[in-house]
């Protein structure tokens, strides 16, 4: 006989919670690297290229993290992941300013908990689980 898993109960205080997680944690990531890239700890080369490429890449959810598109969610939580490796870099190897990497793993890591259980929590919520019917082995 199988073990049944305690069924998760998903309430609209949970959904708002970890969207407003994911939003914070991805605008939270883009104000971060547009202020350390234009004033904090500008790169050595043009500040448009380095734009380009830390925000360029972020753009590519932003319509379905705005419209709360599961699917955007759950793949947009991986794009995370190298910010937060940056970050990690940053923090360890700018022995200055460790703290531009700390707050950019910060913002990467909430950006990734979030997504990943949105997109959880609401597949349960469109998924609920029938414990009704019952089934003799």
């Amino acid at each position: 006989m199988k073990k049944k898993k305690p069924q998760t109960i998903v309430t609209p205080t949970m959904l708002r919670t970890t969207r407003a997680l994911s939003l914070a944690g991805y605008f939270g990531t883009m104000a971060y690297l547009m202020l350390w890239i234009i004033w904090l700890a500008p790169p050595n080369l043009p500040k448009s290229i380095a734009l380009a490429i830390a925000l360029l890449p972020l753009l590519l959810p932003l319509r379905g993290i705005l419209h709360a598109r599961v699917y955007t969610h759950s793949w947009a939580g991986f794009l995370a992941l190298p910010y937060f490796a940056f970050g990690i870099d940053a923090a360890v190897h700018r022995t200055e300013k460790p703290w531009l990497g700390i707050i950019l793993v910060l913002t990467s890591t909430a950006w990734f908990f979030g997504c990943a259980y949105y997109s959880k929590y609401r597949k349960i919520n469109a998924n609920p689980v029938d414990n009704t019917s019952t089934t003799s082995d």
